[in-house]
């Protein structure tokens, strides 16, 4: 069973936190920290124990925004260590996710937390640190082909993929952009072009994915290609030009 400690100066959340964790039956034992110097003292003890010692800690869950030393500079000081915890990063912003799979995070949950979510989270880290358990796995309804799951702030959305303009890759990460805003989904880039290739939407660059419908111009400039996007100018890259203007001429 887990051993997770829980990091946030707002200690409401924190205890909020230590609660939900402690209600799961993939955890042993979950305990707070009130910042992240509080809670870098409580991991060398844990380092200090040994991975089978008294005062082992399995997995961290961190908030990012904390005064002082924040969530990411606690997981940069955690990733130098010979046999660091798990993170999971549990923050009100979904700005930082890159960031934070960047650090080798198992998972990067929003606030206000959901049971069911937080469990998923669990679920990864106990996956991870190869711990079996009997505790059913909550199942997750797929939503149908014309829409994707989006969460932002503990609310779960579905997003019509025809509303989507083009799909921006970020490290493990894609950002998919609305005439109405953007959503950030943990799903690879080359994931959604084999998904939605059918759906008419076509790479044009190693980082970008862009639906043919709403492509309002293909300009040309000094060797260069562009399409325009709403207001947004995307480049081409050379590979994916010509079968770019390929499909344009041949979109009704």
């Amino acid at each position: 069973m887990l051993r997770a400690l829980a990091v946030d100066d707002e200690r409401p959340t924190l205890e909020e936190l230590v609660y939900l964790l402690n209600a799961d039956p993939r955890i042993g034992t979950a305990e707070g920290a009130g910042d992240a110097t509080e809670a870098l003292r409580r991991i060398n003890r844990a380092l200090e124990s040994g991975p089978d010692g008294p005062d082992a800690i399995d997995v961290v869950f961190l908030d990012i925004q904390m005064p002082g030393l924040d969530g990411l500079d606690l997981a940069r000081l955690l990733s130098g260590f010979a046999r660091p915890p798990l993170v999971v990063f549990v923050t009100a912003h979904e700005d930082f996710a890159v960031q934070a799979f960047d650090l080798k995070a198992v998972d990067y949950v929003l606030k206000p937390v959901r049971r069911e979510r937080l469990a998923e989270a669990v679920r990864r880290a106990a996956e991870r640190r190869g711990t079996t358990t009997s505790a059913p796995r909550i199942p997750v309804h797929e939503p149908d082909p014309d829409h994707i799951t989006v969460e932002l702030g503990g609310v779960t959305r579905f997003v019509p993929v025809e509303d989507i303009t083009h799909v921006e890759a970020q490290g493990d990460y894609a950002r998919l952009h609305t005439d109405r805003g953007s959503h950030l989904v943990r799903i690879p880039l080359s994931t959604l072009e084999e998904r939605w290739r059918a759906r008419g939407f076509v790479r044009i660059h190693r980082r970008h994915l862009v639906a043919l419908r709403h492509i309002g111009e293909l300009r040309l400039d000094a060797g260069t290609v562009s399409v325009l996007v709403g207001t947004e100018e995307l480049q081409v890259s050379r590979r994916h030009a010509r079968e770019l203007r390929d499909l344009l001429m041949r979109r009704p």
